[in-house]
């Protein structure tokens, strides 16, 4: 039994595996729980491991490659027509093996553990960022609701709240003033930890050269440049800008048939 692509439907706990030969024949089956996924890989001669682009996807690429195999990942979007018959761990383990055999299928690149750190950072803040708007929202809410407006920008919220919860004169009763107090410390809470993370990203912006050499682009800051390396890395992926620029979307969608070619907004 001579195993050339081995695709792995990862999963939390139950992981489906399903091994072809060159010809593309089936030689290797196997449902397996977590604790067991890595002895077993491990006791199959290298090969092409193919898994789909997921959460963890990228740990599990970097422990396979330490166990000698070579590790492609592919997009949903591109596993999904492969699927034969009704959707099981199975048929999804055989449609992600026959995917990345296909030439044209776009392999998704794989992502270092300090390309997972400034993706968390970016992400953890926009968690919060979100939890913010979600606050003031509330606030301006609850405010409206006693007849009491102001504008939406987060600048005037923070200027106005503190002035409408000092203000004894207004209708706010003490019940509603105490609960909007509540909020307006989440608030303040939320922009210290909103900050802490800037400052994170700042320090990475300035340890890094790749970071530095975007941010020359007009336009591009300390956040833009560190999202965009924690995304593609060193770019070696694309094979020139223009892919690049289709990747982020720069590039309007195209519906087109026949002699009719209609272009689309950009996505």
């Amino acid at each position: 039994m001579t195993i050339d692509v081995l695709g792995i439907d990862l999963a939390k706990n139950v992981f489906q595996l399903h091994g072809v030969d060159r010809k593309g024949h089936a030689v290797f089956k196997r449902r397996v729980m977590r604790d067991q996924l890595l002895s077993v890989v491990a006791g199959i001669e290298p090969c092409t491991i193919a898994i789909e682009a997921c959460t963890g996807a990228f740990c599990w690429a970097r422990k396979f490659e330490d166990l000698g195999h070579k590790v492609k990942i592919v997009g949903p979007q591109y596993v999904k027509p492969f699927v034969r018959r009704q959707k099981n761990d199975g048929n999804d383990a055989e449609a992600i093996c026959t995917a990345v055999r296909q030439p044209h299928i776009p392999l998704v690149p794989k992502k270092s553990i300090e390309q997972q750190d400034i993706q968390a950072l970016h992400r953890v803040r926009q968690r919060m960022v979100n939890h913010r708007t979600a606050v003031v929202s509330q606030i301006r809410g609850l405010l409206l609701d006693r007849g009491i407006a102001f504008a939406k920008s987060i600048g005037c919220a923070r200027r106005m709240i503190p002035e409408i919860l000092a203000n004894q004169g207004n209708e706010l009763t003490a019940m509603a003033r105490d609960a909007i107090s509540e909020l307006w410390d989440l608030l303040c809470d939320l922009d210290r930890r909103i900050e802490c993370f800037d400052k994170k990203i700042e320090a990475v912006f300035k340890a890094s050269e790749v970071c530095q050499r975007i941010a020359k682009i007009k336009g591009v800051g300390p956040k833009t440049a560190t999202a965009i390396v924690a995304a593609v890395g060193d770019g070696t992926e694309f094979k020139n800008g223009r892919h690049m620029a289709a990747w982020l979307g720069l590039v309007p969608r195209q519906h087109s048939s026949g002699d009719r070619q209609v272009l689309m907004g950009i996505s």
